[in-house]
């Protein structure tokens, strides 16, 4: 039986209405309609029943994505806008030009830095999309001929890099089958009693299907802010208007700052993930066993502050509704109108189990990784859960694809070069010259690290500039390896909720139109605080029972 589906509330354009007077009061007072979460009559009458085999293309996906991670950009026909433009030129040129080049630094090195800061800067500042800007970065350093065709090119056959791709596929499957959305609907069925319930029960959720389903944006825009956006205005709480504060401001920023330690809690619940430890290998960090590991040293910190934030939120961002006591019987009547669970959903189950067990026990039989990622979509296609088009309709992945490759190329051709190094070793004496012990250092750097994705727009490019660089300068501060290399791959998800602009879930609730820009930035920084306390105090002494140090 065909459904409404929750995502229909994503269009800003669907005429509201004013909520009626059975909806004001604290409690929800809800009527059953065919969509469970879609309750109003006149906002049914907007809607047509959606059957899942038909769901639109899957939003931007990934905390890579661009599409939503990037700011706004000009008009294809607009060509680059000047000041971004000139600011990021300037910038490597100057380096490339004024700054004297240090002696133990090869000219080539040099200029291949130059390219490298323009690049950045472009991503940051966006005079292009940034696969464009990519591009062109590509192209300067094999038209100055600061490298060579093929090591320009080198990192298109990077295994993580198409690991990530094949993510984006396994969440359009998610969303398609509607799975993801079963999962967290039976979530609302169980806690869903109160509003601290409902916010506990959606971030469970999300961290349950988050090792199967690897990518942020995905989760975010495909099943979680859908529900979300369905229950508020169900409740009266309506997008843009004050009526936002009843239910929906809490529950979007609940699940947004949950998701980071979600994120954190499993190696392949996000794309960074995987890039981090490729360039910890890179310089030499090997972390044996790595989802047993990357689980076992982020499962303490990550489950407490899976605990910890939505009642942090509930207690300096409350909602006004505090109870939704009929949530859990309309989340049984959705359950009931989706019917018994689909033979595609069972295929996509079986592969996701089947996915995650070889990333867990792949290294033992030889299975990498990416090859258990590609065993799965194989799957998917032949049984019909995925068709090409779909794969070719997912453009955030060619697009990262792309740019994603060109970026990690540029930064492992530093470390080929001794830039990273050199870098280190400068930062490493300056800290020298303060007498830090290693402890203050790791502290002194992982802040750095982190408060520094202010002027990013992307977790995975941020990853791609600075994760090596930062690495070394831990090693050379005498930090231990491992340890540096898990905690920096952690802080790159935990930075994930920062700004409206941080990363692509962070520009998906934003987008929904239910929190302000100052609340974002204030519950961004305070939950970053509390991150650190958790991380820095639980994760300290969590990891010294392991012996990471």
């Amino acid at each position: 039986m065909a459904s409404l589906r929750l995502a229909v509330t994503h269009c800003p354009a669907l005429p509201l209405p004013t909520p009626h007077s059975h909806l004001r009061r604290r409690h929800l007072h809800l009527h059953p309609y065919p969509n469970p979460f879609s309750l109003s009559p006149r906002i049914s009458s907007h809607l047509s029943p959606i059957p899942r085999r038909h769901l639109p293309p899957l939003l931007a996906s990934a905390s890579a994505s661009q599409a939503v991670t990037k700011p706004p950009q000009p008009a294809a026909s607009g060509g680059a806008k000047p000041l971004p433009l000139f600011i990021s030129l300037a910038a490597g040129l100057a380096v490339r030009f004024l700054v004297p080049r240090p002696a133990d630094v090869t000219p080539e090195a040099w200029q291949l830095l130059s390219i490298f800061l323009s690049t950045i800067a472009g991503l940051v500042l966006g005079p292009l999309p940034v696969g464009a800007w990519a591009f062109l970065g590509l192209t300067a350093t094999v038209a100055t001929r600061t490298l060579p065709f093929t090591a320009a090119f080198g990192a298109f056959t990077n295994e993580v890099i198409w690991l990530i791709v094949i993510s984006f596929f396994f969440a359009r499957g998610f969303v398609k089958t509607g799975l993801g959305d079963r999962v967290a609907t039976y979530f609302v069925k169980w806690l869903g009693r109160s509003t601290l319930g409902l916010s506990y029960g959606l971030a469970i959720s999300e961290a349950l299907i988050s090792p199967a389903m690897p990518s942020t944006t995905a989760r975010a825009g495909g099943v979680f802010l859908p529900i979300v956006k369905s229950l508020s205005l169900s409740s009266g709480s309506k997008p843009n208007d004050p009526s936002a504060k009843k239910l929906g401001s809490y529950l979007v920023q609940s699940q947004l700052q949950a998701s980071a330690n979600s994120s954190a809690l499993f190696l392949t619940a996000a794309a960074q993930n995987l890039l981090c430890l490729k360039l910890a290998e890179e310089i030499g960090v090997n972390i044996g066993n790595p989802w047993i590991t990357w689980f076992k040293v982020a499962s303490v910190p990550a489950l407490l502050g899976l605990l910890v934030t939505p009642y942090l939120i509930y207690k300096i961002f409350p909602p006004e509704i505090r109870d939704t006591p009929e949530a859990p019987a309309l989340a049984a009547e959705k359950l009931r109108l989706m019917g018994p669970v689909t033979k595609n959903e069972w295929v996509m189950i079986a592969t996701m189990l089947l996915a995650v067990s070889l990333w867990i026990f792949g290294e033992a039989i030889g299975v990498s990784s990416v090859v258990a990622a590609m065993i799965g979509l194989s799957i998917l296609l032949l049984l019909g859960v995925l068709n090409w088009e779909d794969c070719l309709n997912e453009k955030s992945a060619w697009d990262t694809l792309a740019w994603f490759a060109i970026l990690v190329g540029l930064a492992g051709q530093l470390t080929t070069l001794g830039i990273v190094s050199w870098m280190s070793n400068c930062v490493a004496k300056v800290l020298q010259s303060f007498s830090l012990s290693w402890p203050a250092a790791f502290g002194v750097l992982q802040a750095s690290y982190f408060f520094i994705h202010y002027i990013f727009a992307s977790q995975t490019a941020h990853v791609g500039a600075l994760y090596s660089a930062f690495l070394a300068m831990h090693l050379a501060a005498g930090v231990p390896a491992v340890m540096s290399a898990l905690a920096l791959a952690y802080n790159a998800n935990l930075f994930g909720a920062l700004t409206h602009y941080s990363s692509g879930q962070s520009a998906v609730y934003f987008g929904a139109g239910y929190v302000d820009l100052p609340d974002v930035f204030k519950l961004g920084f305070i939950t970053a605080a509390l991150n650190a306390v958790i991380w820095g105090v639980s994760g300290a002494l969590w990891w010294k029972f392991l012996g990471l140090y």
